[in-house]
């Protein structure tokens, strides 16, 4: 996915607003995960935006994302996103994130997904990475839950 920054998609700083950023990669991940699952979806978390460096005014704001592991009904999805200078042609990585997907069934409940079968060197690193970030999402879920009454 890949969209040039106007002036209305800026801050103060002529640098693309974060929610905007944010609205991006979700958008982007739900394709990939209902392009995998050939489902419905819906987002049942992100673990994290880390912004590396701004897109301004101009330039080309590049996303990529892909399933990269599977559990049951829910899929992890990471998602990279890069700035283009439209007039030298260099880009720079200036966020990356991980959301995760839960596939509906027809009666809006959550359903099977397919198992990812990673291709390349980078889709076998975050495959193989995944289960200990699922391991810290439950972890953190568990304790935001306990500490809602609090």
């Amino acid at each position: 996915m890949t969209d040039i920054v106007l002036p209305s998609d800026t801050n103060t700083y002529g640098t693309i607003f974060g929610g905007r950023v944010m609205a991006y990669v979700d958008k982007l991940a739900s394709i990939a995960s209902m392009r995998h699952a050939r489902k419905p979806v819906v987002t049942a978390s992100s673990d994290s935006l880390d912004f590396l460096g701004p897109v301004t005014v101009g330039e080309a704001i590049r996303l990529e994302g892909f399933v990269t592991w599977t559990h049951h009904t829910s899929m992890e999805v990471y998602v990279k996103i890069e700035a283009e200078n439209l007039m030298t042609g260099e880009v720079n990585l200036t966020a990356a994130s991980y959301l995760t997907f839960v596939a509906l069934g027809p009666d809006g409940r959550p359903d099977i997904v397919p198992p990812v079968i990673p291709e390349t060197d980078a889709e076998r690193w975050h495959y193989d990475t995944a289960s200990r970030r699922y391991e810290i999402r439950k972890r953190r879920k568990l304790e935001r839950s306990q500490g809602l009454g609090h």
